[in-house]
C-alpha cells in the first residue's frame, strides 16, 4: 500500500488548499469569515478522508464522503464567483482541481467496489 501522500488524489488536494488558501487571502473580510474559511477548512478535510480511504479495509465509504466533500468545496466555489469573490479564471482553476480529485475517487471507489474485503471467513495467512 502506498503512503497517502505518494496518492496522486492527495497530491492535488494539497495543490487544491493551496491554491484556495491563496484565494481566500483576498476576499473581503466578511465574506472570507463566513464562506472562505469554509472552503479552506474543506479543502483540508479532502486531505484527511484522503488518508482514512487509504488505510481502511473498507474504501467505499471513505471515497463516498470524499466525494460528497469534493462537491460542497465547489458549491462553495460557485457561490464566491456568483457573488463576484473570485474571478471566473480563478473559479475555473480550481474547479479543474476538483474535477480531477473527484475523477480520481470515482476510479479508486470502483477498483475498490471489486476487491473483496479481508476479514470474518477464511485464513489470512
Amino acid at each position: 500500500m502506498a503512503l497517502h501522500t505518494q496518492l496522486d488524489v492527495y497530491k492535488t488536494g494539497y495543490d487544491l488548499l493551496g491554491r484556495v488558501t491563496t484565494l481566500v487571502e483576498n476576499m473581503e473580510r466578511t465574506f472570507k469569515r463566513l464562506i472562505g474559511e469554509e472552503i479552506v477548512r474543506e479543502s483540508a478535510k479532502l486531505l484527511i478522508l484522503v488518508y482514512r480511504a487509504n488505510v481502511a479495509e473498507d474504501k467505499v465509504p471513505h471515497l463516498t464522503h470524499l466525494m460528497e466533500r469534493v462537491k460542497l468545496v465547489e458549491l462553495l466555489l460557485r457561490l464566491a464567483l456568483d457573488m463576484g469573490k473570485i474571478s471566473p479564471r480563478q473559479y475555473w482553476g480550481v474547479t479543474r482541481m476538483t474535477e480531477s480529485i473527484s475523477k480520481q475517487t470515482t476510479a479508486w471507489k470502483k477498483h475498490s467496489a471489486k476487491r473483496p474485503l479481508h476479514g470474518g471467513q477464511g485464513r489470512h495467512d
